[in-house]
């Protein structure tokens, strides 16, 4: 995300997009964006025109040679030749601020789909950890909150998807001392995970059962 004001940036757009589940990385001046795409690869930009060293279009202009980046103007712009000028050079959406949140995630949402299809992607979408461990994001953009237990389950699993994990090794990364809780106390937990993701999200969490064994996670759904 490139943003000047900083109030805007730090304590609202970048907590609000961490909550639902990306992974959100601000800039205050082109120059600081320009040399992290040197080294780190940004499927999606939020880029405001107005900014203290280059002006946006510009910007636009030079990510989208550089990399297959979906870009997303937020500008307190509203004159129709401003948006036709940056749709038309380099941009994918146009947002006028202010812009509640929910509409700039459905958006993100949208052009990272499209960003997708348009780079030709073989890999498909998998379910992953975002917000540190306390978020669960489903292949299809949506995510949820995890509290504390739920975090550190998952955590463990993702380590090693599709990879069986033990009873007791769960039971370890929960607690201190395995004998606090039993294998019946650990079915319960993700008993609750599983229909706290169903109603949330939608769909099935893709853990599998091994009788007597553990669990196997697999993130590209091959256990839904």
């Amino acid at each position: 995300m490139l943003e000047d004001d900083a109030e805007l940036r730090e304590e609202i757009l970048v907590p609000q997009l961490r909550e639902s589940g990306f992974d959100v990385h601000g800039f205050e001046v082109a120059e600081e964006l320009y040399q992290a795409v040197e080294t780190t690869r940004f499927d999606l930009l939020v880029l405001d025109i107005n900014l203290p060293d280059v002006d946006g279009f510009t910007v636009a202009r030079t990510l989208r040679e550089k990399a297959a980046t979906g870009i997303v103007v937020l500008t307190g712009r509203r004159a129709a030749a401003d948006q036709i000028k940056g749709l038309s050079e380099a941009a994918d959406a146009w947002l006028v601020k202010p812009v509640a949140v929910e509409v700039l995630v459905a958006t993100l949402h949208s052009l990272a789909r499209r960003v997708r299809m348009g780079a030709g992607e073989n890999e498909t979408p998998q379910w992953r950890l975002a917000s540190e461990g306390w978020r669960l994001c489903a292949p299809d953009g949506r995510s949820m909150a995890l509290n504390h237990s739920e975090r550190r389950l998952l955590a463990r699993l993702f380590e090693t998807p599709g990879d069986l994990v033990a009873h007791d090794e769960l039971i370890r990364v929960l607690v201190t001392a395995v004998e606090d809780v039993d294998q019946h106390r650990l079915e319960m937990l993700i008993h609750r995970l599983r229909r706290k993701v169903a109603g949330e999200l939608g769909r099935s969490l893709p853990l599998r059962s091994v009788r007597s064994r553990g669990y196997v996670l697999f993130i590209g759904n091959e256990g839904e």
